[in-house]
């Protein structure tokens, strides 16, 4: 179906209003749109001296976050998801529909409020479990508002993928309601919409922006002694890889550097209290923190990492130039494996594969011994993936242009 390209008329607004933007960041597990949408946030606003952005963002640590001048965010219902796949509150006490319901009508009136002249969605065109739609069915009926669909470079296997988007409406949604949509990543690494029947019209909006860069921050937290990062992330689903790690020191008391583990703000309760018990009979070897919002600043100094595969920790290893192994989750979906396998093969990283290498505490020990050897992300030419906030801002630019029209452009 063709997108309509007729444009809703505008609000009646000072012409010289300064540019408003809003990013939604739906977080029902994780802290990975969230932290993305704050990158992309401030690199926005610093491109646009006047401007100002709001995330709207279900993640429940968000309020441990520090946000740029002028860039805040308004904290949706969370929602947990549970063994079976099914969805509930994560504390106010309702049904799953109750709480869409409740998020729509915020999401909603945030909107209308605040008017923005950008959205850009993250990753799900219809939102969780749909509650975009009514906002989206909005802004093309009364507002001038541009909208952007945000896709990370890897989603998930095409068959997998292509049934999601077919059972949520994603697809329709795409093509109905979003003037553009933006590749967080390079065609020739991966194209996340491979098996997705897009329509040509929708391809002809699509950029691939490349990855988005990461800058150094200063942290109280920086050892002075060298050390390699260790980072699951999030840390919901990342105690295989901590606990590996914490078995190479246990065993090779010889192992180096130190390591610097940072066990992010979703691993918690009896794990966590046992590697913290661990990593205290080390004798300082390995160093432990909860949660640091300024990661970056550990990034910058450290010797190497071993990591999970989220993406915005890949940006992390390829902005800081980072000697890493990346350990990917392979559950619920395989898009950690996929980010990884292809990164291996273009020499970007080493990746400590299950089936391949198996997880022992061997190969760990291994795969840290050969870190100060291992070649850096910019000896593979990692320096020219890394485009992506540049052409956020230049695309961002023409859409919040009062002068657009894309039928023209096109």
């Amino acid at each position: 179906m063709a997108h309509d390209t007729t444009l809703a008329p505008a609000r009646n607004r000072s012409p010289d209003r300064p540019r408003r933007i809003v990013l939604y960041s739906h977080d029902t597990f994780g802290l990975g749109h969230l932290r993305r949408s704050r990158a992309l946030a401030a690199a926005l606003t610093q491109a646009n001296p006047d401007a100002s952005a709001i995330i709207l963002t279900g993640s429940p640590v968000a309020g441990r976050f520090t946000f740029p001048e002028r860039v805040d965010h308004i904290r949706l219902p969370g929602v947990t998801k549970l063994a079976d796949g099914s969805y509930v509150s994560q504390t106010l006490g309702l049904d799953i529909d109750e709480t869409t319901n409740l998020r729509a009508a915020l999401i909603r009136s945030a909107i209308e409020q605040y008017d923005p002249d950008l959205l850009i969605v993250d990753k799900e065109p219809t939102g969780f479990r749909g509650e975009l739609l009514p906002t989206l069915e909005l802004i093309r009926e009364t507002g001038h508002t541009r909208t952007v669909l945000g896709l990370r470079d890897v989603l998930d296997e095409p068959e997998v993928l292509a049934a999601e988007w077919d059972r949520k409406g994603a697809l329709d949604a795409a093509e109905r309601f979003y003037d553009e949509v933006w590749v967080y990543g390079v065609k020739s690494v991966y194209d996340p919409t491979e098996g997705l029947a897009l329509s040509d019209d929708l391809r002809s909006r699509m950029y691939w922006t490349g990855y988005l860069r990461r800058e150094g921050v200063e942290s109280d937290e920086v050892p002075e002694d060298p050390y390699v990062l260790i980072t699951p992330g999030g840390g919901g689903d990342g105690a295989a890889m901590v606990n590996l790690v914490l078995a190479a020191y246990e065993q090779d008391p010889t192992l180096e550097p130190r390591a610097m583990l940072v066990y992010g703000p979703f691993l918690s309760g009896e794990v966590r209290e046992d590697f913290e018990a661990r990593v205290d009979k080390l004798d300082g070897r390995v160093t432990a923190l909860g949660f640091d919002s300024r990661i970056e600043a550990l990034f910058a100094k450290a010797e190497g990492v071993v990591c999970m595969g989220g993406y915005n920790t890949f940006c992390e290893v390829l902005s800081f130039d980072k000697r890493a192994v990346i350990v990917p989750r392979t559950v619920p979906r395989l898009e950690q494996w996929i980010r990884a396998s292809r990164a291996e093969e273009l020499g970007l990283v080493r990746m400590l594969d299950e089936n391949r290498d198996g997880m022992t505490t061997q190969a760990m020990i291994d795969a840290i011994r050969a870190l100060p050897t291992q070649g850096k992300p910019s000896d593979a030419g990692a320096d020219g993936l890394l485009d992506g906030l540049d052409c956020v801002n230049a695309r961002a630019h023409i859409l919040m242009s009062r002068a657009y029209n894309r039928t023209a452009a096109e």
